[in-house]
């Protein structure tokens, strides 16, 4: 979400490769925990945005901890200039976060990772379709 996806379809089209059944059980048990919650769209009420709980912002702490231990362990693809101000300033960060997140704002938090309609990450065109399962190309 701190890349700027709402919708089931920026979820699955963001390049992570995780299967849709995954997806949609993962964001189920999301809600089940009170992590996350959905509303409808305000133009199409067929289409559910995702949204953090209360509950789900508090996370950001430890989800903050997590990109800058990971960005210091392994090869992330973040720029270290903006980790290492993110370390420097976790405080200003999380408070930014919860700004955005009490305000809706849909900017993401951190665009380098690419987002939906954004070169990088989300919205292609086509929808990608994960190879079948023990089939092997022809």
């Amino acid at each position: 979400m701190v890349r700027g996806f709402r919708t089931f379809g920026d979820f699955e089209e963001s390049g992570e490769g995780i299967a849709t059944n995954i997806l949609a059980d993962r964001l189920r048990r999301l809600r089940q925990a009170g992590i996350v919650m959905t509303e409808p769209d305000a133009e199409d009420r067929r289409k559910l945005h995702y949204r953090l709980t209360e509950k789900g912002i508090d996370l950001a702490p430890v989800l903050l901890e997590l990109l800058i231990w990971g960005s210091r362990h392994e090869e992330t693809g973040a720029p270290p200039g903006v980790i290492a101000e993110m370390a420097r300033n976790r405080e200003g960060v999380l408070t930014e976060t919860r700004r955005r997140w009490a305000e809706r704002d849909p900017t993401p938090l951190l665009p380098w990772l690419g987002g939906p309609d954004r070169p990088g990450g989300g919205r292609s065109r086509g929808r990608r379709r994960a190879p079948a399962r023990g089939k092997k190309g022809k």
